[in-house]
């Protein structure tokens, strides 16, 4: 039970993980088919949470509010593969296992579309300057 859950939850932080990311429409076809079990009305059903979630990620700003979003959606997501998982009988859990993995290593391989490479070197800068990431200035 333990692994379900470790698994449940590594499969909420990918759906986070990939809203907005080059990763996206393959986790979210991929989960859509998953938690929908071959439904076309539930697969719909996913498709609009998971439409939802993306857009939630993405509004998010930074700081403690993102995080706060994305802890939040992540085990909003862990709830849902954990309620899959233990509902399914042992031969279907070992395959929705093995596909929730597959997902799981699907998001975690594929490139960060906002990715940032900064190289300063031999730089000069009259003010302040933010590469990427959070920059505070006090003056």
């Amino acid at each position: 039970m333990e692994a379900l859950v470790a698994l449940a939850t590594a499969g909420g932080g990918a759906v986070v993980q990939a809203a907005g990311t080059d990763a996206w429409n393959g986790l979210r076809n991929g989960v859509a088919r998953l938690v929908g079990r071959g439904n076309a009305e539930r697969e719909q059903v996913v498709l609009e949470r998971l439409d939802r979630t993306r857009a939630t990620v993405e509004a998010a700003g930074d700081g403690e509010d993102r995080e706060r979003v994305h802890v939040a959606q992540a085990a909003m997501w862990q709830t849902r593969f954990e309620t899959l998982l233990e509902e399914a009988a042992e031969p279907e859990r070992e395959r929705i296992a093995a596909a929730l993995e597959a997902l799981i290593a699907q998001a975690g391989t594929a490139p960060e579309a906002e990715r940032v490479h900064n190289d300063f070197r031999q730089a000069t800068f009259h003010g302040p300057v933010q590469g990427s990431g959070t920059q505070n200035n006090h003056f």
